[in-house]
């Protein structure tokens, strides 16, 4: 990818990659819309990843009249007082998109933006990276190996360190000991270090965020959080000694609570995050809280990555409906850690 400068690193706000996500659902419309609130353009510079055309047809959707810099992929650069730039990577006609469907050409495109968003921030030349929905489906269409978005960072950034996927809703974060595996390999993938490794990624994310002092709600794994070894023993012999080791490390961190319970906890006592053993133990309570506002972020990398938790919404493409709201805080989120990433750097 050859770039023809930098991004301009002496400014006030923070320089984010827009990613434009699959132009079948409400991907476009969301971009456009995001461009058009002030707020968001008062929080970050945007360099924008696409196709014209789409976008295009996006702001015509969202009913938003957009003043961006269109540049071609290897001419763009941005300065602190800059209107947004739009990188035009030419890829994908409007008339091959076939909209509420998963497809190759969606995939292919969704994914590309990704990409070339990725390689910016792993070069410095952003400092964070936001993207609108893609489809998991039409990500294996363009790319069979991969499974979810995890991997496909990991494998563009050569990342080998820990990236984790924490979802973020009204000041409540959710972190998982584990995440797409089955139920019955969840016992077998919770060991203390892994619970010890999980509290720290999370006070060190949270920090991030703005959260001086974070205080973090470790979830059981089993009914009751076992009571007392009546329903699995796993609290007593994992689960306990890692918090111990965490707090032992002076990390504000206190468990297991039982998981019908902890999140109803972690709102009345001000708890900051809680971390789950599995998967839906987290999602289930997150999605009842607020589906529509809440984003994800993946923790660990070098910068921040955020993206709105809802899917691609095939089912109101093209109807101009599309709630910007989640879009909205994982921009926010994203330019809150960029500004104190700096800062922070080497926190464990």
């Amino acid at each position: 990818m050859a770039l023809a400068e930098a991004v301009d690193v002496s400014r006030n706000r923070p320089v984010l990659a827009l990613a434009m996500g699959d132009p079948a659902g409400i991907s476009a419309e969301l971009t456009a819309k995001i461009l058009s609130l002030p707020e968001l353009k008062q929080a970050a510079h945007f360099v924008v990843i696409g196709d014209r055309r789409i976008l295009e047809e996006g702001s015509a959707v969202a009913d938003v009249v957009l003043d961006l810099d269109y540049r071609k992929a290897d001419d763009f650069s941005v300065e602190p007082a800059a209107r947004p730039v739009f990188v035009d990577l030419e890829h994908l006609d409007p008339a091959d998109v076939i909209r509420g469907e998963a497809t190759l050409a969606g995939g292919t495109f969704a994914t590309e933006n990704f990409r070339f968003a990725l390689l910016l921030a792993n070069e410095g030349r952003v400092d964070g990276v936001c993207f609108t929905p893609f489809n998991k489906k039409a990500m294996r269409f363009a790319y069979p190996n991969y499974d979810d978005e995890i991997r496909f960072v990991s494998d563009v950034l050569s990342f080998k360190g820990r990236m984790r996927e924490f979802n973020v809703l009204d000041r409540i974060w959710n972190a998982r000991v584990t995440s797409h595996i089955p139920l019955s390999a969840v016992s077998a993938h919770i060991n203390e270090d892994a619970i010890l490794a999980e509290i720290e990624l999370t006070e060190t994310c949270l920090r991030l965020a703005g959260i001086d002092t974070p205080r973090i709600a470790v979830a059981g794994l089993n009914p009751h959080a076992g009571d007392g070894g009546s329903f699995g023993m796993e609290e007593i012999e994992i689960i306990e000694p890692a918090v111990a080791r965490a707090k032992a490390k002076g990390h504000a961190v206190e468990g297991p609570f039982p998981a019908d319970t902890v999140f109803l906890r972690a709102v009345k006592e001000g708890f900051h995050a809680v971390l789950t053993m599995y998967h839906d133990q987290g999602q289930i309570a997150m999605k009842m809280m607020g589906f529509d506002k809440g984003v994800t972020m993946m923790g660990g990398l070098p910068f921040p990555l955020c993206t709105p938790a809802h899917g691609t919404a095939y089912d109101i493409a093209g109807r101009g409906i599309a709630d910007v709201g989640a879009s909205r805080e994982a921009v926010l989120l994203a330019a809150r850690m960029a500004a104190r990433q700096g800062t922070l750097k080497g926190v464990a």
